[in-house]
């Protein structure tokens, strides 16, 4: 019989943000869903002792479930490779840092489960009225965040104000429709994953979130955002007519700021 909930964790070299979100979902869960969720940390390239500590917790947490990849393939990569696991009747995925807390991540799944229209994606946003941010993040961070919301809403008609935020949900049928065909591992896997929902009709919804600021990001806010910026771009150009312009983009531009392949 399958699980009521499986939780994703793409971990990259967060061996100092990790223990302290395991510490804080596997006993709300073991309460909240007792026997009926699993919770799979998903390895990916790190360097560090990552995979050293997921697997430490095993003996106390059957829950949990740990997957290693030895070279990077990125967070959607990761998260890609997890979902082939999970046996949950809803899957979603959360940042390695927890900056999603546990209670609002049940708050994804309670949503999918109450709506009488099954088949909803549950998005996470830190940007409705009643979502609570703390600390607020730096000037720069929001304002990337923003203009990076704004190109995605023009280019992909995708009306959602929080396509980063790391906390996602969705049934199993919705995802095993959508998600192992996302070609883009990187900074748009996330805006590929609502762009294929809407293509595929598949409902997506946003709710308000509670969300952590935690220390120990290793983003460069500057060359992430070009790195944004040009991933969406390619994104777009390989869902249109002018899909053999990639070649020439790929050309040109990844001398500059290489991105990784697109491989469907």
């Amino acid at each position: 019989m399958s699980l009521r909930l499986s939780i994703i964790v793409p971990a990259y070299n967060e061996e100092h943000r990790l223990g302290p979100m395991l510490d804080a979902y596997l006993p709300f869960f073991d309460t909240a869903l007792p026997d009926d969720y699993e919770l799979i940390v998903s390895v990916n390239g790190s360097t560090d002792a990552t995979e050293a500590l997921a697997r430490s917790y095993l003996p106390a947490h059957p829950a949990l479930r740990v997957t290693a990849t030895p070279s990077p393939v990125g967070k959607g990569g990761a998260i890609i490779r997890a979902g082939r696991l999970a046996t949950g009747r809803h899957i979603g995925f959360t940042d390695a840092d927890g900056s999603t807390p546990p209670a609002a991540f049940l708050d994804l799944l309670l949503s999918a489960e109450a709506d009488p229209a099954p088949g909803y994606l549950v998005i996470a946003s830190r940007w409705l009225p009643d979502s609570c941010v703390s600390p607020r993040q730096p000037l720069k961070r929001r304002l990337a965040s923003r203009i990076f919301n704004f190109l995605v809403r023009r280019l992909f008609s995708l009306h959602v104000t929080d396509t980063q935020c790391g906390a996602k949900v969705m049934p199993a049928a919705a995802w095993h429709a959508i998600v192992p065909s996302i070609g883009t591992t990187r900074w748009a896997f996330d805006v590929e994953m609502l762009f294929k929902a809407r293509r595929a009709h598949i409902p997506i919804r946003e709710i308000p979130t509670t969300w952590h600021d935690v220390d120990g990001s290793k983003i460069n806010v500057p060359r992430a955002s070009c790195q944004m910026f040009l991933a969406i771009v390619r994104l777009r150009l390989l869902h249109s007519r002018l899909r053999f312009v990639v070649t020439l983009y790929d050309r040109l531009l990844g001398r500059l700021l290489p991105l990784p392949p697109y491989a469907p």
